[in-house]
């Protein structure tokens, strides 16, 4: 394999001369740029620019590719792994060691609130050591098949040592966030208007052609979609199917429409509960009978969503795995699958033991069926898809109340458990253990307020079947066993998949000749699995790969280390997650 090679920029003179300025348009607010804390994909995405991790998934088509560590080597039996790390440096100045890695994955093994955003990752650690400053030992509990895909930004032990209270405020300023190692370093950051990062001119692959990002916060899409018509930003992504189709064959203006790592969902809380088990929030006691849930599986139409609210551009919804991953993605069978019907579902209520009332709203062992419906009043989607929600559970007995209200909103309600229903959502990682790990016992909050669960699902069965997985290391096996924890998921259904939708983008091609995608050529710009949209962003005038494609010897790295690692570790990473997002909605 050919070793990493130093990315290619312009000359330094003709940069300082005129600083490339790539402005980007945020319709999501940002929860957190504490790495340890950061949840929204707006958030996540903005750290996978300023940290780096032991690896990453390549610009190509997803595979490892070495980040600060250029290798990695595990053991015969699985159970310890060793890292070489790489001679770079924080933007400081200061060098960056295994002993900063060692500090971050300590920090959040240790540190309840430092487990916030990547606890799962760690999850199955035994001991995380510094041998020495180039390499870092990870000795296991039990094999874990995701070793080269730790979605966990290296932080700076110089910098987060200090600080006592990983959850206060002042983590989200510059003094803490502003040393990084990635392609590019936060310098202001205005909460709800402006996080601006200049080039990293130390990089290890070498200084970005983008002298300078900018993510402006846009109230809506409407508005985002405005300023990059008269050309105030240059790159938008969640654009509304109108808006894509308008956008198309404008004068300097490039569409990009791809397959997406994210999928749409609809929370159904299932009675949440923190780390002691013990009830929190004010969910509606119905929603803790699984009986009801899958009624009102059955009483909502995804292909009326995808036709209707994403024009076509969405596939249509199985498990909690994208068919973007089609090798661990799961499809359920004609028994199992939750199809439209109406009649169905109001049968399933009356045994349920929920009859209708006088005025057709059913009632039963849990109480009046009037239900709470979160959705975020930024999203054209959440507007229209609470509309069609609603129409259809009025017509089985159940009543509805929307709460549209802002993102951080609707974070804090599904975060403490005070919903019925939400609209949320999810990006996934190329291995699947991220997402599947959002759902187990272990990650329920210490606290209300957490937002370390995906859904408040607690279920031994599906966490039988997740640890499964995580330790197998042949990949047909495993792909197998990642199937049947989501089928699990699946007929419990604490979270119902709405659709997978496609990412619609746009930019200005007067502005910017070519953006990496991830895979290459065909997919996303923005909340790619790492920085490649941004990093190899190039200018207009300066040539570029018509392909969307980063130089080869950029995401290819690691030797035949990367290639036992990926037999060992049984993560042959096909095609497109926090950090994985995750990255949460």
């Amino acid at each position: 394999m050919l070793a990493a090679g130093p990315f290619v920029a312009a000359p330094a003179q003709a940069q300082e001369q005129q600083p490339t300025v790539l402005r980007v348009a945020l319709v999501q607010d940002i929860d957190h740029l504490n790495p340890f804390l950061a949840s929204f994909a707006s958030s996540s995405m903005i750290g996978r620019l300023s940290w780096e991790f032991l690896s990453l998934p390549s610009a190509e088509d997803a595979t490892p590719t070495p980040g600060v560590a250029e290798k990695w080597q595990p053991s015969a039996d699985g159970l310890t792994w060793t890292f070489t790390i790489r001679d770079m440096k924080w933007s400081d100045g200061k060098p960056l060691t295994a002993n900063d890695a060692a500090f971050t994955f300590n920090k959040i093994m240790n540190d309840d609130a430092a487990a916030e955003a990547n606890g799962n990752f760690v999850e199955n650690f035994e001991t995380v050591t510094a041998t020495d400053p180039k390499t870092l030992t990870i000795k296991l509990k039990k094999p874990q098949a995701s070793m080269t895909a730790l979605d966990v930004p290296i932080v700076p032990e110089h910098i987060w040592g200090p600080v006592k209270d990983i959850a206060a405020p002042e983590t989200d300023t510059i003094a803490k966030v502003g040393v990084g190692s990635g392609p590019f370093i936060i310098t202001e950051y205005r909460v709800n208007e402006l996080v601006r990062l200049k080039a990293n001119p130390d990089y290890w692959r070498g200084k970005s052609k983008v002298d300078e990002l900018q993510f402006l916060r846009f109230d809506n899409a409407d508005a985002a979609v405005s300023a990059l018509r008269n050309g105030e930003v240059d790159l938008i992504n969640r654009l509304t199917p109108t808006q894509f189709n308008a956008l198309q064959g404008q004068a300097n203006i490039t569409t990009n429409n791809a397959a997406g790592r994210r999928y749409d969902e609809l929370l159904i809380n299932p009675g949440a509960q923190n780390a002691q088990r013990q009830p929190i929030g004010d969910g509606h006691a119905a929603l803790k009978d699984v009986r009801v849930r899958k009624a009102i599986a059955r009483a909502i139409d995804p292909q009326v969503i995808i036709d209707k609210v994403l024009g076509g551009f969405g596939e249509a919804p199985g498990g909690i795995v994208p068919p973007l991953f089609k090798t661990y993605h799961y499809e359920p069978g004609p028994n199992e699958k939750y199809t439209f019907d109406l009649a169905a579902a109001n049968a399933a209520l009356d045994q349920a033991g929920y009859p209708r009332g006088a005025d057709g709203v059913r009632s039963g062992p849990g109480g009046r069926l009037q239900l709470r419906l979160v959705g975020h009043a930024s999203r054209d989607y959440d507007q229209r898809v609470a509309e069609y929600i609603t129409g259809w559970l009025r017509e089985v007995g159940i009543a509805v109340e929307k709460k549209l209200v802002s993102d951080n909103e609707v974070d804090a309600s599904t975060s403490a458990g005070t919903y019925d229903l939400a609209i949320s959502g999810w990006g996934t990682n190329p291995d699947p253990d991220y997402i599947l790990s959002k759902h187990t016992c272990g990650l329920l909050p210490a606290s209300a307020g957490s937002t370390s669960s995906a859904s408040f699902f607690c279920d031994p069965e599906y966490d039988r079947l997740y640890g499964e997985q995580a330790a197998l290391l042949d990949q047909g096996q495993r792909a197998e066993a990642v199937k049947r924890a989501q089928a699990r998921h699946y007929d419990q259904a604490p979270s119902l998949v709405l659709d997978y939708k496609n990412v619609l983008e746009a930019y200005r091609s007067d502005r910017f000749s070519d953006f990496p995608k991830q895979p290459a050529g065909k997919g996303s710009i923005m909340e790619q699995n790492g920085y490649w949209g941004f990093y190899g962003a190039t200018p207009a005038g300066q040539g570029g790969d018509s392909g969307g494609g980063i130089p080869v010897g950029v995401w290819i790295g690691g030797g035949a280390v990367v290639a036992i690692a990926l037999v060992v570790g049984g993560v042959a990473l096909a095609r497109r997650g926090k950090t994985a997002d995750e990255d949460k909605e």
